[in-house]
């Protein structure tokens, strides 16, 4: 089945309150890296803001949140000012990156259920997840598809120098989006788990 993108527009039409969506993530855990960097670089409508839990010093909690809890499940703050959390929140992102048929896919019955209660499970062990695997799969394959989409965005409509130089700014290694910019003056990753040009 493929997931066939749609406009970022379309995404704020459906939800407008939703965009942009801050999500706040724990780079340390190699499965939650690989997944920020596949949104990253599908990131071509700067509807979604990044924010790494993991960094030293971090203290920027959404209101009625601790790092415990943050630590347990994925966050996101609406552009609203609601928050949203598991699989409600990565739904939200998926359509943030024009991957409407995924979301689709998920809300299928049954597959809704499973997905819903199978998320906290993942989250909850995460860490045994061997980091080779996570890595086949989340930064190697699923990153070349993102990477083939974005660049097949880049040039749609004989646009390729201008929306090639935005998709760049959306890239683990480039420059921050703009509720990110501050963390931008760090040209290197921090470390091999984690992207680059990620708040903190």
């Amino acid at each position: 089945m493929r997931f066939t993108p749609e406009s970022g527009r379309h995404a704020t039409q459906r939800d407008p309150g939703a965009y942009p969506l801050t999500l706040y993530f724990d780079g340390a855990c190699p499965i939650c890296n690989g997944e920020m960097r596949n949104l990253m670089l599908r990131n071509t409508a700067d509807l979604l803001r990044f924010v790494d839990i993991s960094e030293p010093g971090f203290a920027a909690f959404p209101a009625g949140t601790d790092i415990a809890a943050l630590m347990g499940t994925l966050h996101g703050v609406r552009a609203d000012g609601r928050l949203s959390t598991g699989s409600e929140v990565l739904r939200l992102a998926y359509r943030g990156v024009q991957l409407d048929g995924l979301v689709r896919f998920t809300e299928l019955p049954g597959l809704r259920w499973l997905f819903d209660h199978a998320y906290p499970l993942v989250a909850r062990h995460r860490y045994l997840v061997p980091k080779p695997l996570a890595r086949l799969v989340l930064e190697t394959a699923l990153r070349r598809a993102a990477e083939r989409r974005a660049g097949a965005s880049a040039c749609h409509a004989g646009a390729c120098s201008i929306a090639s130089e935005h998709a760049a700014s959306t890239r683990p290694d480039g420059p921050a989006n703009e509720a990110s910019a501050a963390l931008a003056t760090s040209a290197a990753p921090a470390s091999a788990d984690r992207p680059a040009g990620v708040a903190s």
